[in-house]
């Protein structure tokens, strides 16, 4: 596992961003060979998403053949509700690239069948040949997509009803009614996301900062359920300063230690 440990939320979006360019360049796609990229949503990959967006323009990266996979969506919510993944994704970043639409894969929450959606979602991106960078955010809690505290670690892609703390922190996209507020969703297993090649968690905030400690310096914990990448054997996790709050001192100094030559291989 890797730690990288940055200033703030505008180094790690740059950081993140950059990785993602170059992966994606040194993967060097085409029409025979797609570069396979999972996504989340939420605030955390805003920044990251901008930077993208900003590469593109100049001629710096190309989508047109890269296949996505989003992390979750909603059970119930119009696919063009304002607060749809579908909205989100598409408002904040793949109108603004060269990506095709029928390689943005994104989870429909109004399936007649969500049984068979999951099962088909998990089909993709097999057909696809696997997900070569799965980019992740978590929550306070350590949750993954919405693998929330308790979730199997070898979970797949499933239906799931969400915890009534996660109801509660929605309820603010939806005018505060908790009635407006879905009770379900759609999302990749943790399983799902451990499969992918090589997986970058994003950490930012001090709110977020126990939940890092759980992740790297205790056991694997199905109650963390971000704590099951300790096992994968390309993981990365992306924070800033604020995130390490709850870290010991020495465990900041080995990964900065270290920081500086894995910048070098992957940045330059």
């Amino acid at each position: 596992m890797k730690l990288i440990i940055l200033d703030d939320y505008e180094q790690v979006s740059e950081w993140t961003a950059k990785y993602i360019r170059n992966r994606i360049k040194k993967f060097n796609p085409g029409p025979d060979r797609f570069f396979t990229l999972g996504l989340p949503t939420g605030s955390t990959p805003l920044g990251c998403y901008k930077k993208l967006i900003e590469y593109h323009k100049k001629g710096e990266i190309s989508f047109q053949y890269v296949k996505t996979f989003n992390m979750d969506e909603y059970v119930g919510l119009p696919r063009d509700h304002p607060e749809s993944y579908h909205s989100f994704m598409w408002n904040n970043f793949f109108k603004h690239i060269d990506i095709r639409a029928e390689n943005a894969h994104i989870l429909d929450g109004n399936a007649s069948s969500l049984e068979k959606e999951c099962q088909d979602f998990e089909a993709k991106i097999k057909a696809a040949g696997g997900i070569e960078l799965f980019v992740g955010g978590i929550g306070p809690d350590g949750h993954i997509a919405f693998n929330e505290p308790g979730s199997s670690l070898v979970s797949r892609t499933r239906v799931k009803t969400l915890a009534m703390d996660t109801i509660l922190a929605n309820a603010r996209f939806f005018d505060g009614d908790l009635s407006k507020v879905p009770t379900m969703a759609l999302t990749v297993g943790v399983g799902t996301v451990m499969d992918a090649r090589e997986v970058m968690i994003l950490i930012t905030g001090s709110h977020k900062a126990f939940a890092l400690y759980k992740a790297l310096e205790e056991g694997v914990n199905h109650m963390w359920t971000v704590s099951a990448f300790q096992q994968h054997p390309q993981a990365v996790f992306v924070c800033d300063e604020d995130a390490t709050q709850e870290l010991r001192v020495k465990t900041v100094k080995y990964f900065k230690g270290i920081m500086d030559v894995h910048n070098k291989m992957v940045l330059d």
